[in-house]
């Protein structure tokens, strides 16, 4: 099975045109989509044009993704399609002009084939809505997770090497550790944000999904503009660093599945193996999931009124969606965001990795592995709070601290058998340093590249 980086190389060489790349492409997502629900839109002959254009340059070699075929998630602006964010309250023009990530991609040589599923206004942890389900290609009875669910099947599916996604509590980490893929949320200020809404009050930021440590650190590299995170993702400067392993559970009430937390224990033993230096202290969680909760909501309600400005309906939008924006106006009317809710919480962590003498902290990914592939858009608020909160309570607390973070698989679970993973966080800036713990931890412990089942790109 090739990679983003190998492709890339042999169009840049011409052993492959860009045209073939994505003919392969489409003719994958032709043969395989119907089985996992990835693609909401396939961009077959607009991309089979992109690619026509790409052949006619003279300058392939020095595009770092000449060629190679991507997805992107539906609620960022790919110029001349619609963008629905999961909702039949949106309207359906076409977007005038790339989103600034879409057009460093393509820039770079990359060639958008198709636009992956997303939850409602990306609210929740697993992916479908009244026109389709997406399922897990490891498991098709559970879900892709959420909210980047659409682009993380493409991937494990073998649909195609890279996809984008976005993560304002989660959303790239969930999805890349129920696939059993790569993902990682850079800190603040690294990628360009979504645009509209108010971004979860700066909690989401935009991210690759992908088979590898180094097509991710390609693709983050080209979409920060910092081809240096693409040299940190080989694993080759990587140093011994400090990490603090926390396996307590973020919540008052609840466990953590005991595979995912004897996965937690090897991943750190395969750290040590490496030459880390691994010690273990509880991470203190917030005990007032309020400041995550509100920002939660509130964000929601923000794109829900972005949506409404731009002419959509919010009468079409669905019944759990309703109640969650309905709770942000009134979060977002009272000025129930502060600053302070987040500083504080920073300056608890920051005191955490510095008594523990830490460079980053490694925790669980999940609780548990994925919730069922259902229809959970028709059921009530609380039943999908509940589903989400349970199986996914470990990343919103990185996405409060606008901190980088991502998901390493390791190994898979025995009854679901659906992939597992751990999370690893560091400080702001600490992009590069996870990229090369990841790239390490992938070369001591190779994962499947793609799901059972799927034959290699």
């Amino acid at each position: 099975m090739t990679t983003a980086i190998d492709l890339a190389a042999d169009v840049a060489a011409g052993r492959v045109r860009p045209e073939q790349a994505v003919d392969d492409a489409l003719a994958r997502i032709s043969a395989r989509d119907s089985d996992v629900g990835a693609f909401v839109r396939v961009r077959a002959d607009a991309a089979r044009a992109e690619a026509a254009a790409l052949s006619r340059r003279t300058d392939l070699g020095s595009l770092p993704l000449a060629g190679v075929p991507i997805a992107i998630k539906d609620n960022v602006a790919v110029a001349g399609e619609p963008m629905t964010i999961g909702s039949r309250a949106t309207v359906r023009d076409p977007q005038p002009a790339d989103h600034a990530i879409v057009s460093r991609l393509t820039a770079a040589g990359a060639v958008v084939v198709g636009i992956t599923a997303v939850p409602e206004l990306c609210l929740f942890g697993a992916t479908d809505s009244p026109d389709r389900i997406t399922r897990n290609p490891w498991n098709r009875n559970l879900t892709a997770g959420g909210s980047s669910g659409g682009s993380a099947a493409a991937v494990a599916s073998g649909q195609v090497l890279l996809a984008h996604g976005n993560d304002g509590l989660g959303s790239i980490r969930i999805p890349a550790a129920d696939c059993g893929l790569f993902g990682i949320k850079p800190g603040s200020g690294v990628v360009p944000p979504q645009g509209g809404g108010n971004g979860w009050y700066g909690m989401a930021e935009n991210g690759p999904l992908a088979t590898t440590v180094a097509d991710a650190g390609l693709m983050l590299a080209v979409m920060a503009d910092d081809m240096s995170l693409a040299t940190a993702a080989t694993g080759s400067n990587a140093s011994a660093l400090r990490i603090v392993v926390a396996d307590n559970f973020p919540l008052a009430i609840g466990s953590t599945d005991p595979h995912w937390a004897a996965t937690l224990t090897a991943a750190s033993q395969v750290a040590a193996e490496i030459g880390h230096h691994i010690s273990a202290a509880d991470l203190p969680y917030p005990t007032n999931p309020a400041p995550l909760m509100l920002r939660w909501v509130g964000g929601a309600a923000a794109d829900a009124d972005d949506i409404a400005g731009q002419g959509g309906d919010l009468r079409k939008l669905q019944k759990r969606s309703r109640r969650h924006t309905a709770l942000g106006r009134v979060v977002n009317r009272r000025g129930l965001v502060t600053e302070q809710q987040k500083s504080a919480t920073v300056a608890r962590v920051e005191r955490y990795l510095d008594t523990a003498g830490a460079d980053v902290a490694m925790t669980p990914m999940l609780a548990r592995p994925p919730i069922d592939a259902a229809r959970w858009s028709e059921r009530g608020w609380l039943a999908n709070m509940y589903a989400n909160i349970g199986y996914a309570p470990f990343a919103g607390l990185i996405n409060l601290l606008g901190w980088p973070a991502m998901s390493v698989p390791f190994g898979v679970h025995p009854a679901s058998k659906t992939p597992m993973a751990v999370q690893v966080f560091g400080r702001p800036g600490s992009e590069a340093t996870l990229l090369g713990l990841a790239a390490q931890i992938e070369q001591a412990r190779p994962w499947p590249r793609i799901a059972p089942g799927f034959d290699g790109l």
